[in-house]
């Protein structure tokens, strides 16, 4: 069976890709505006609603990447989201995901929170603090997702890796991924307690970058192919199987410096490769 390969072959072509190309419309459909014939989508959140999109097929690996632009104005108790899930409809429960949430806040620090679900229910939250106002432009925000590893990436700097373990029990997501993006009422729990501020709204959050760099899953039987290094499944290739020095060092300096909340400081218990964690000073359990 010959496996799809949906790509783009440079970051030019990428920005310029419509939405419609990968990607639909899954809920708050009035709430959704496309620009710039289909390349800059703005997802709304009012009282109303919110709105969330997903890709048009799921994947088996590959390096997903977008670019976004928070609401610039109050949008404490707001949550926008980027990631890739197994369970598209939020049924909850074991699954996969690889998740960026942005958490609503009142100025800077602004907070990013990454988490990993592996057949599981998470808990493997990670927050950081940005270097940057990431409501004033576009900034690109990437997970690369091969056999050997998954890396979070703020414009290029890799954040955050988890490695995979499987060999000593550790558990790695497996299964079909499908990207979604959003924009939701998270005043529950993630600006702190703090309530949305209904007077601010709309909020709107703007992403650009439809083009898609991912295996496209077609079966169980056949997702192996998925895994092979080649010209077109790059993401698979030497580069990365692991970090080279120079990232290492980046991910040492942003996890030093700007990483604030970590899972591993308060579960190692229940999680396996924070035990392997710790015998490292960036946390990438090898």
């Amino acid at each position: 069976m010959v496996v799809a390969v949906i790509t783009c072959g440079s970051k030019a072509d990428h920005n310029v890709v419509s939405f419609d190309k990968n990607y639909h419309v899954t809920w708050g459909n009035s709430h959704v505006t496309s620009v710039n014939q289909g390349t800059e989508v703005h997802l709304r959140m009012d009282k109303a609603s919110g709105a969330g999109f997903e890709s048009n097929v799921g994947y088996a690996s590959g390096f997903f990447q977008i670019k976004i632009k928070l609401p610039n104005k109050d949008f404490s108790g707001v949550v926008v989201a980027f990631y890739l899930t197994s369970d598209p409809d939020g049924k909850g429960g074991n699954h996969d995901e690889l998740d960026f949430e942005f958490l609503g806040s009142n100025g800077p620090p602004f907070a990013l929170q990454t988490n990993v679900f592996a057949n599981d229910e998470g808990g493997r939250e990670q927050r950081f603090h940005l270097w940057f106002d990431p409501t004033s432009d576009f900034h690109t925000y990437g997970i690369v997702w091969n056999q050997h590893q998954v890396v979070f990436y703020v414009d290029n700097t890799p954040i955050r890796v988890f490695k995979n373990n499987t060999k000593i029990g550790v558990s790695y997501p497996s299964q079909q991924l499908v990207i979604q993006g959003s924009i939701w009422n998270g005043e529950t729990w993630a600006s702190g307690g703090r309530k949305i501020d209904w007077s601010q709204a709309p909020f709107v959050a703007s992403f650009v970058g439809f083009g898609v760099t991912g295996c496209q899953f077609q079966s169980s039987a056949s997702k192996d192919q998925c895994y092979i290094s080649s010209p077109k499944l790059w993401w698979n290739g030497d580069k990365y199987l692991g970090l080279d020095p120079a990232q290492r060092k980046a991910l040492q300096d942003a996890r030093t410096k700007y990483l604030y909340d970590d899972y591993c400081s308060k579960h190692a218990d229940i999680h396996q490769e924070c035990q392997i964690n710790k015998n490292t000073s960036y946390g990438i359990g090898e």
